[in-house]
């Protein structure tokens, strides 16, 4: 397992493992959840993967989170009215209160027995917190297999990238007069 050095959360929580929280939710879309073009709008979809991922963020923190950032939504295919969507999500990677949520988004036919395509994804950042908003730690996850191993690593990446280009919008604001 990969050790998370000093952005792991508090040496008082006990790690869990990746499938303790990993969670999929499955919903059938209407006529109610579509866009001008008649396939179902990428706001519906957005709303599922947060939904997903909220799940899996409060079964592993063990309480309240909250989103703090959504990155990388892709939409691979449009997705239709009877179409049977299936959200898959677990947690990837863990600070000290904050928690990177992989999403991965199939459809299927309801009434066919064709395979379910993978149509989205996205990784979102969850924040635990307390009954008044501040934040609280998070138990570390613990990958349980080689892909977990890799999307905790993936993640560790993207989150240098995140903090990376924070510092650098921060410093270019710094550097010009207000306007």
């Amino acid at each position: 397992m990969t050790d998370q050095g000093p952005t792991s959360a508090g040496d008082d929580l006990p790690g869990k493992p990746t499938s303790a929280s990993r969670t999929t939710l499955s919903h059938i879309m209407t006529a109610a959840d579509t866009n001008l073009l008649g396939t179902v709008h990428g706001g519906v979809i957005m709303k599922l993967v947060d939904d997903a991922a909220g799940a899996v963020a409060g079964r592993h923190s063990g309480g309240p989170a909250v989103t703090a950032s959504m990155d990388e939504m892709a939409f691979l295919l449009p997705v239709r009215v009877g179409d049977l969507v299936h959200v898959h999500a677990q947690c990837n990677w863990t600070g000290r209160t904050s928690m990177e949520i992989g999403v991965r988004v199939e459809a299927e036919r309801w009434n066919e027995s064709t395979p379910a395509q993978q149509v989205g994804s996205a990784y979102l950042v969850f924040a635990a917190v307390d009954a008044d908003g501040k934040p609280r730690a998070v138990p570390p996850v613990l990958p349980e297999t080689e892909r977990d191993k890799r999307r905790f690593e993936e993640a560790q990446i993207r989150r240098t990238h995140r903090l990376a280009r924070r510092r650098a919008i921060r410093e270019l604001r710094e550097q010009r007069p207000s306007e």
